[in-house]
């Protein structure tokens, strides 16, 4: 009774469009009510426990990191350099804006701030130079999903202590396929852009390229000291996030002037603000977490999904479409949190690696950004290009099959994850 209560609460509330943290945790205190086993002082008890982690320190530095480097000044920088790189290609501010969202990948560890962060320069940039506007939205969204993907990651690092995966391993299979999903976007974003006229912004020059890599050296810094670190094992994920963000300060404030002390207090106030949003949903969803662990919730599901099939290809396929439905209705830690355990039951059976898996589940949610209701790189690029959000998930289709595709090579294709998370020493 406990397992119906949970479900049927949880998507009730959904239905009745509650905020997410909000469903979680209201469903879950009605399961605890029906289980009648223990006392209403466990939500505390077990929010509190949720986040108590060393692993989620490095959430809210890598999202203070992302709010440092926009307000820094380094954002523009960043795609100068991206523009000098691609903007030869015709609808060259749409290769632009993919290139770029791959470079703030490397420092924020959201889709969100990476959609928010390029989106605010480069979609009114592309309206200017004549391009749809719903386009420009679409190109903007895809590209910021690859924040996820793209090490630092917060998906990731959620994962990770929810699996007790490494992060560092995590990391370090985010960044084939990182590259992967960039480059068909890249080739999506030009195939348009040909189809429809829109023109390169400028030849390629290797002078401009070396003048533009100069200003932005220390900007694309900031990824090089993450994924370093890591890689060489120097230090952790959470440790990388601090020194990110000490970076990022010593950018803004001392080599680029661009950080007041004014500006300190609306940064730590947005980043405060970002981080308690995630945090939250955590805390909740942890309690759900909990409730459904004691009623063997995840090793029921993976009983009946294991009980239709057991040939590793068909779950995977399977798990694919779950994680997929769920990423386009459900925000993306949540889902992580509700999801992981059922999926991680069934990893017998699939006969593939723990960090293959993340992978794959971070991946499906990167594709679930870009789908209505839920989708929030689709929201946040709709609110800066004034679109609706119809308008824009109908010129989004070509990116998500493409994306689709890049999923089934990433799915049946381990040693695009795995070759480098193997060179990682923790």
């Amino acid at each position: 009774m406990t397992v119906e209560a949970l479900i049927i609460s949880l998507v009730v509330l959904f239905l009745f469009h509650a905020p997410i943290a909000i469903a979680i945790g209201v469903a879950s205190v009605i399961g605890i009510l029906v289980q009648g086993d223990f006392p209403l002082m466990m939500v505390a008890q077990r929010m509190f426990g949720g986040t108590d982690s060393f692993h989620l320190m490095a959430v809210p530095l890598f999202m203070f990191t992302g709010v440092i480097m926009e307000a820094g000044g380094i954002s523009k920088r960043i795609i100068d350099f991206a523009n000098t790189l691609v903007g030869w290609l015709p609808g060259g501010l749409a290769a632009v804006t993919i290139v770029s969202a791959m470079f703030f990948a490397g420092i924020s560890g959201s889709a969100a701030a990476d959609t928010a962060a390029v989106g605010a320069i480069l979609i009114p940039a592309m309206k200017k130079s004549g391009y749809a506007s719903d386009f420009a939205a679409a190109v903007q969204a895809s590209g910021g999903s690859i924040g996820v993907i793209i090490p630092p990651s917060i998906p990731m690092i959620i994962f990770g202590f929810l699996t007790g995966a490494s992060i560092g391993k995590l990391f370090a299979a985010g960044i084939l396929p990182g590259i992967l999903i960039g480059i068909s976007l890249i080739a999506v974003a030009t195939f348009t852009s040909r189809r429809e006229g829109y023109a390169a912004t400028q030849p390629f020059a290797l002078g401009r390229v070396w003048q533009a890599f100069r200003r932005a050296i220390l900007a694309l810094g900031t990824p090089v000291i993450i994924l370093g670190g890591i890689l060489m094992g120097i230090f952790t994920a959470t440790e990388s996030a601090a020194v990110a963000v000490i970076y990022a300060l010593v950018l803004g404030i001392v080599v680029y002037r661009q950080i007041t002390p004014k500006h300190l207090v609306s940064i730590f106030i947005e980043g405060s603000v970002t981080s308690a949003i995630v945090m939250f949903i955590i805390a909740t969803a942890s309690i759900f977490s909990w409730i459904a662990a004691i009623e063997d919730l995840p090793g029921q599901m993976a009983g009946a999904l294991l009980g239709l099939t057991q040939h590793p290809v068909v779950l995977l396929l399977l798990i694919n479409a779950v994680l997929l439905i769920a990423g386009t209705f459900i925000e993306t830690t949540a889902a992580l949190i509700l999801l992981v355990p059922l999926i991680s039951a069934m990893l017998p059976s699939l006969g593939i690696d723990l960090i293959h898996l993340g992978a794959i589940v971070v991946t499906n949610l990167a594709i679930g950004m870009l789908t209505p209701p839920m989708g929030i790189c689709l929201i946040v690029s709709s609110a800066i290009s004034g679109d609706g959000i119809g308008a824009v998930s109908r010129r989004i289709w070509p990116f998500l099959l493409v994306l689709l595709a890049d999923l089934f090579i990433i799915t049946f294709y381990p040693p695009l994850t795995m070759w480098l998370a193997t060179m990682v020493g923790r």
